[in-house]
């Protein structure tokens, strides 16, 4: 049994992601307490189910101090697992809770719901550090959240099949420890020192454009999108059924964005099973 755990920040769309995954042929459980998993686990592995995902975030009680213990033991009924964590800038969720006028779990009377928002994520960054994938739904409608889990979810990776996922992710906060592959683009010229584009990201046109036209860059992705192409069967003949491609740049905002979505792009036009994450794109936006 595969256990999916989504968890993040309350209003970043945990419960839609769950729907979702329901209609992918997940079964799902919202707002299982820790202390349960091993139990739900074993029920599981008894009841033949294949795909299980789960919400669990503080809503679960004392979450973080009691996760990994649980998790480690995990292994005692032959469950694999991985964290998914989801998020948005503060900004977009204050709005979403305006939309709603629900309360958000952690705020108490009289509190605002930007000091609550704060206090959650204090609370889940160990979490977020330990996470398999970051999904940040910022930007997301509800159709690209779909399509978002659909590239991840909604295939899995058979028999002479590789699930790649590529990530942008800042030096800065540390060097994704689920990289398979990692590379610095540092060697670029940093688009942060150009005023006009300073506050903009890797995905918005201005910076895209300056990143690509930059002389460096398209021999350089020519030959790394080539050594991709030539290593990737290569994992496949070893058995390896997932790939985690991380390029980073100084705060993961601009170089490292640009470049991983060329190389999803490239990949996803060779046919192969790809999703893309941007770890650490806003981060430097929130200081």
């Amino acid at each position: 049994m595969h256990l999916v755990i989504v968890t993040g920040l309350s209003g970043a769309g945990k419960t839609q992601a769950l729907r979702y995954l329901e209609d992918m042929d997940y079964f799902c459980v919202d707002n299982l307490p820790t202390q349960l998993l091993p139990k739900f686990a074993e029920v599981g592995q008894a009841a033949g189910l294949d795909r299980v995902a789960v919400v669990m975030d503080v809503r679960s009680g004392n979450l973080m101090g009691d996760l990994y213990e649980v998790l480690y033991s995990l292994k005692d009924y032959g469950c694999t697992y991985e964290i998914v964590f989801f998020e948005a800038d503060e900004d977009v969720l204050i709005k979403r809770y305006k939309e709603t006028r629900r309360a958000h779990p952690l705020q108490k009377q009289g509190e605002l719901v930007n000091q609550a928002i704060e206090q959650e994520r204090r609370m889940l960054s160990p979490l977020r550090d330990n996470a398999n994938r970051i999904v940040d739904t910022s930007d997301y409608t509800l159709k690209e959240l779909r399509s978002s889990l659909e590239r991840i979810f909604g295939q899995k990776a058979g028999a002479g099949q590789l699930a790649v996922t590529v990530m942008s992710f800042g030096f800065k906060y540390g060097v994704p420890q689920e990289a398979d592959l990692i590379f610095d683009v540092r060697f670029l010229s940093n688009p942060f020192y150009i005023d006009a584009l300073r506050a903009h990201t890797g995905r918005e046109k201005a910076v895209r454009e300056y990143v690509m036209d930059l002389p460096m860059t398209k021999p350089f992705l020519d030959k790394y999108i080539e050594i991709l192409r030539m290593v990737m069967p290569g994992y496949v003949n070893e058995g390896k059924n997932q790939l985690v491609i991380a390029i980073g740049c100084t705060g993961g905002q601009h170089r490292s964005v640009v470049i991983a979505e060329a190389i999803y792009a490239a990949l996803k036009e060779d046919g192969a099973l790809v999703s893309i994450t941007h770890r650490d794109m806003g981060n430097d936006m929130k200081r």
